[in-house]
């Protein structure tokens, strides 16, 4: 009954009873029981063409919240999420630092507590959390196998005994595409794309309306296709992958590389080339227009284009999204994407696929997670 209201919203008595199978006595009951607990409010009376007008329930937003976290490189994003499937409270830009030791993971548990002590929302009513972490995670089991592996124990299960909360992994652009899927840039499309491109380069999926995961639940390594021959090694210990070229890391070398080469721009009065960051890339693309970042990342738009490309031609997909920290430079990136996509794919395939930016941007992992929760919670996913 709570999972029909939350997921198809306010309603009537006779209507629940065709929703669910069960007789209008029993749904009674059940609105009657969940009245009293405050898990349910009645709406009052609707209009109706004749007779008696029934009374329309709904679930009390209060009654319980979804807790995502999106854990970065440098800072840490945490939101709350009602029953009603609003954003109560959405924290960005904690500063964290991500690092593969245990001093890290109980940082993170501080800063979690932290945030649902000063939330005012009581711990019990928190029926679960979802962290986001990148790279190889078995969202199944909770393991994640790139950051704070430390035992033979999962580490959904060793947060959740810190924070008190019932705990989920989840990989970060698999739930930054969750977050646009439910309430961001999709409609109705049911096979989706998103490509973040951040720090890294992954990839999220959605196939027949839900999350793909793949056999072992590693789908999405997009940024590890090995398509250079580069001597560049990837963050995954191999040579010559998409990310090592295409990426946020990748950017800032490309960017100190060309500086120390003699190229003008307005980051050489940065005096120390090694402290560029891709946020002031970022910054120097956006807000000063700086010819040199504007071109490192067309060039970089073109390569993701072409290679993505190759995946729209597999999964003939209805919608391409690019999300993540680099979409904030917007048709600096997007335009060489999809010029090098159109070029590179087969006609019949791409004519029909649309092309979008992110609407969440920075909330969009923080959003995914508590609709994981949700889905969780509701056994939807």
């Amino acid at each position: 009954m709570v999972r029909t209201l939350t997921v198809s919203g306010e309603n009537t008595i006779p209507n629940l009873s065709k929703e669910t199978g069960y007789s209008i006595p029993t749904i009674t009951r059940l609105i009657g029981e969940l009245l009293e607990e405050g898990i349910v409010y009645d709406f009052g009376k609707i209009d109706t063409a004749g007779g008696r007008r029934p009374s329309i329930y709904g679930i009390n937003p209060n009654a319980f919240y979804f807790l995502g976290v999106e854990v970065k490189r440098t800072a840490i994003a945490i939101g709350l999420q009602s029953a009603d499937n609003k954003n109560v409270k959405i924290a960005e830009n904690i500063e964290y630092s991500l690092e593969n030791n245990r001093e890290s993971l109980d940082k993170l548990c501080d800063i979690i507590n932290n945030f649902i002590d000063k939330s005012e929302v009581p711990r019990q009513k928190i029926v679960g959390a979802c962290i986001n972490l990148t790279g190889r995670i078995n969202s199944r089991e909770g393991f994640s196998y790139s950051f704070f592996y430390f035992e033979e124990k999962p580490l959904s299960a060793i947060i959740e005994s810190k924070i008190n909360v019932k705990t989920y992994l989840e990989n970060d652009s698999r739930a930054m595409t969750f977050g646009e899927y439910n309430c961001g840039v999709v409609k109705n499309e049911q096979e989706v794309l998103f490509v973040n491109i951040s720090w890294g380069l992954g990839m999220g999926i959605v196939c027949k309306g839900g999350l793909y995961y793949g056999k072992s639940g590693y789908s999405g390594e997009f940024g590890h296709a090995p398509v250079f021959n580069n001597d560049v090694i990837c963050q995954c210990g191999k040579k010559g992958c998409l990310e090592t070229e295409v990426s946020g890391w990748a950017l800032e070398r490309e960017i100190r590389i060309k500086l120390r080469s003699g190229a003008t721009s307005v980051l050489t009065k940065i005096k120390d080339i090694d402290s560029i960051t891709v946020d002031q890339i970022i910054h120097a693309v956006v807000e000063q227009e700086d010819v040199l970042a504007i071109e490192v990342i067309e060039e970089m738009g073109e390569k993701l284009g072409r290679y993505l490309a190759m995946l729209v031609n597999i999964f003939n997909p209805e919608l391409v999204i690019i999300g993540g920290t680099l979409a904030a430079v917007s048709d600096y990136l997007q335009l060489p994407v999809q010029t090098a996509l159109k070029r590179h794919s087969l006609n019949l395939v791409n004519q029909d696929v649309k092309f979008k930016t992110s609407k969440l941007g920075a909330n969009a992992g923080v959003v995914g997670a508590c609709y994981i929760v949700r889905g969780k919670f509701f056994d939807l996913i």
